[in-house]
């Protein structure tokens, strides 16, 4: 079993839970086909400003892979900017194993995370991926402390 850090955003971090499923874009095709059936991903909110709030980047939810990946380019995502056009159709669908009442803020996390070497520019861990794979010690680590 592998576990997956999913890198997302407000908008479709609510299509997610809505919908049971993951989707990332044709250029991260070499990191999602490598997800099985049985595999766990941690749904990662990326930092944003909504209106006057500054919501911190958090943990919110903790699914198991429950297909293999597959094409659909259906627009269920909402697109951030600067992505134009896409749709995210590589997917994978997802089986509810935890939705954090309390969502698990990430950055004290990160001095005791495992997958990220360099603690001072962690962001740059997750910029520009759509997903990860990290060691099962941080998936425990940040699935005990809620």
């Amino acid at each position: 079993m592998a576990y997956w850090l999913c890198i997302t955003t407000e908008e479709n971090w609510k299509v997610i839970k809505e919908k049971n499923i993951w989707g990332v874009p044709e250029r991260h095709k070499n990191t999602i086909v490598k997800v099985k059936p049985g595999d766990k991903l941690l749904i990662y909110v990326k930092q944003e400003k909504i209106g006057d709030e500054t919501k911190p980047s958090r943990i919110v939810a903790v699914y198991e892979a429950a297909s293999e990946v597959f094409k659909d380019s259906s627009r269920i995502f909402k697109t951030p900017r600067g992505m134009g056009n896409e749709t995210f159709p590589l997917r994978i669908k997802l089986k509810p194993i935890k939705i954090f009442e309390k969502p698990v803020e990430f950055k004290p996390l990160v001095p005791k995370l495992k997958f990220i070497t360099n603690k001072r520019k962690w962001s740059g861990h997750l910029m520009g991926k759509a997903m990860r794979d990290i060691p099962e010690e941080d998936y425990r680590l940040i699935t005990r402390e809620e």
